[in-house]
């Protein structure tokens, strides 16, 4: 498995607990701060700190040094999106800091839903364009230091972090509606996370 193959895969789990944040963001939808609480800490830890972790640290580091420039381009553009996104869950987070114990239900639903559609619309553009540069720009020696800078990044983690967090994705995602996208390694046979994420 190649590293864009990981990234994509971490995507699928992101796309599931997005499609529940799409749901809460709805206007008639309640607002359980409890929840809401589990996905700002699904965001932070998995899909900030993990996955935009390797793609900033990792593969967008290893592409500058490959030609790509962090100043135009792809990964301007994608370094300026993970900014967007954090600000839209700082302001969520924030509501549930409050001390009354009571979220502004309109903040809460106005950031979630600009969160969620930031982040599709993102994933596209990896999944779609900035990866496939990537593949065609790394030699064979520049994907297993991915694939060992990866491994590093799990292992800083914690064990059964990863595992942890697919749970979570499984749980706040199982009354929601299926969507069109599909998770092109399950589709392939391969279910489950490669070992070294565990």
């Amino acid at each position: 498995m190649t590293p864009t193959e990981i990234l994509r895969h971490e995507h699928q789990i992101i796309l599931k607990v997005l499609n529940r944040v799409e749901q809460i963001a709805a206007p008639e939808a309640p607002v359980d701060p409890a929840e809401l609480a589990e996905i700002v800490d699904f965001i932070r830890t998995f899909a900030d700190r993990c996955h935009h972790g390797k793609e900033e640290n990792q593969l967008f580091a290893l592409m500058a040094e490959r030609g790509f420039s962090f100043d135009f381009g792809p990964l301007a553009v994608m370094m300026a999106e993970h900014d967007q996104g954090r600000a839209f869950v700082r302001a969520v987070a924030l509501e549930l800091e409050k001390g009354d114990g009571a979220p502004d239900v309109s903040i809460v639903k106005e950031n979630l839903a600009a969160y969620a559609g930031l982040l599709r619309g993102h994933i596209a553009k990896e999944d779609t364009i900035l990866y496939p540069m990537a593949d065609t720009t790394f030699s064979p020696e520049d994907q297993q230091a991915l694939l060992e800078a990866f491994e590093r990044v799990e292992s800083e983690m914690g064990e059964g972090t990863h595992e942890k967090y697919h749970a979570l994705a499984d749980r706040l995602a199982a009354d929601c509606p299926a969507r069109p996208e599909h998770d092109p390694i399950a589709a392939g046979g391969i279910h489950a996370c490669p070992s070294f994420c565990h």
